[in-house]
Formats: C-alpha cells, sequence, structure tokens
C-alpha cells in the first residue's frame, strides 16, 4: 500500500512540475517583435539632425535629435515613416 501512495504521489508532482514547466515556458516565449516589414525604408528628420537615439515603444517611433544646440523628440508612424509630433526642448 504505501509502494502505490509512494508512486501516485510521485506522478502526481511530476504532473504538477509538467505543467508550471509549460507555463514558465508560454511566458517566456514572446514572439510579438515587429517584423522588418512592418518599418518604413526612410524618415525625415532634417538635414541638420544628428540622431541620438532611436526606439518603438506602443507603435510609435521616437527618435531623440539635436539641430545645433536645439534637441528636439519626433514621433514618426513606423509603418508609413510619416512624422505624427515633435517636441522641442527649451531651457528656462
Amino acid at each position: 500500500m504505501k509502494r502505490l501512495l509512494f508512486g501516485s504521489s510521485l506522478i502526481m508532482f511530476a504532473g504538477l512540475f509538467a505543467v508550471f514547466a509549460a507555463i514558465l515556458y508560454k511566458i517566456n516565449s514572446d514572439d510579438t517583435e515587429m517584423s522588418g516589414a512592418d518599418f518604413a525604408s526612410s524618415v525625415v528628420v532634417g538635414p541638420e539632425a544628428d540622431i541620438l537615439q532611436a526606439t518603438v515603444s506602443d507603435g510609435v517611433l521616437f527618435v531623440l535629435v539635436r539641430e545645433g544646440s536645439k534637441t528636439a523628440l519626433l514621433r514618426f508612424d513606423p509603418a508609413s515613416g510619416r512624422q505624427i509630433g515633435r517636441t522641442d526642448f527649451v531651457a528656462r
């Protein structure tokens, strides 16, 4: 009887381990990256602009540029490359 209880307990713990392993695998295998086809081939930032940083967040391409002594944050639609916003940083 003890062997039967030990065997069934071992099978129960192995199944519980397999369920948790499957959950952890599913959490860590995130396939939501944007493919290269989702980005425009070029975006216009201006002739005097130096790109300091670029990042994609919530489907928006953010580009930090320096134009001479001014710094600006440009927002682009990644699929079309169209500028949808601009924020200039000014010192006060």
